[in-house]
């Protein structure tokens, strides 16, 4: 995958800020593919912060009754039930809706805790160079080695599962990735004018990292990031479908999924929706970084 970032220019050329802002959204805004990421992005996140608005139904509540039920839409279906229950009588629509928080916010906090760490070691590694850049880079390497997922799972496994714990473990997982992002990015830039300029003038090399090296290689962090969101979201959902993320009765779509996986040959609906779910917000933030990125190619007119 290509990363591409703004070419720098003189500031008497580089449009204002704001300026720029407007003109990637209005790109943004006349692509369908961009359009429907954000759409669905912006539904699920609605569902995320008021999820009692959207729930036709208590989401915990039982019945043994209506277990099992199909969507209300099929023969047989209960009506008020859209996407019918599961093996406890659990409305899953209520249950997708009130999922859709646990997700994003495990999957947001994961890759907030992972850019954190994956741009800190990028910068030093890639403005330091020689050993401290050998030296990051072999603890890059080694942690590469393993699966993820595996290495999740053994940890998860020894501190036990829980809210805090899944976050920290899934952005520690994946802080490597962000690292050889900025890294690759500041070695392409550390050696311009711009950065010579800052050092005559006594600027000290915290600040140059920080106030003249990161604005700069923001748009490859900002397109890795909508990328990594979508495979955090699929990491959370392997990790709630193997029991190791957070736990029952609190929904989670890999949790629902797990549920309904017994059951499958007489009620399909229940693993099927939230396989939806998670499709749909990992295809969702797959577009709009695809988008994000041509909007930020340096090949295409900002006019």
């Amino acid at each position: 995958m290509t990363i591409a970032t703004l070419p720098l220019q003189n500031d008497d050329d580089l449009p204002p800020r704001r300026s720029l802002s407007r003109i990637v959204l209005k790109r943004l805004l006349t692509k369908p593919a961009a359009v429907f990421g954000l759409v669905i992005i912006l539904l699920f996140v609605a569902f995320a912060l008021v999820p009692d608005l959207f729930s036709p139904h208590d989401p915990y509540a039982q019945s043994l009754i209506r277990r099992l039920k199909p969507p209300s839409f099929l023969d047989r279906g209960v009506d008020g039930y859209l996407l019918g229950t599961d093996h406890l009588g659990r409305d899953t629509l209520s249950r997708i809706i009130h999922g859709a928080r646990t997700t994003l916010l495990v999957s947001l906090f994961a890759v907030v805790v992972s850019a954190v760490v994956g741009i800190w070691a990028g910068l030093v590694a890639g403005f330091f160079g020689g050993k401290t850049d050998a030296v990051i880079l072999r603890l890059i390497d080694m942690q590469l080695a393993f699966p993820v997922v595996l290495l999740v799972i053994a940890i998860v496994a020894v501190v036990g599962p829980s809210l805090t714990n899944l976050i920290v473990l899934m952005g520690l997982s994946a802080w490597p990735r962000f690292a050889r992002i900025v890294r690759g990015s500041v070695l392409s830039v550390r050696g311009l004018e711009y950065i010579e300029a800052a050092r005559s003038i006594g600027a000290g090399k915290l600040r140059i990292m920080l106030r003249h090296i990161l604005p700069n290689i923001l748009s490859a962090i900002i397109v890795y990031a909508s990328f990594e969101l979508a495979r955090m979201i699929l990491l959370e959902a392997t990790l709630s479908f193997l029991g190791l993320g957070v736990q029952p009765p609190t929904p989670t779509w890999g949790g629902m999924i797990n549920d309904g996986k017994n059951y499958l040959s007489i009620s399909w609906a229940v693993s099927l929706f939230p396989g939806v779910a998670i499709a749909l917000i990992i295809l969702a933030f797959n577009l709009l970084g695809d988008e994000i990125r041509d909007a930020l190619d340096p090949q295409l007119s900002h006019d």
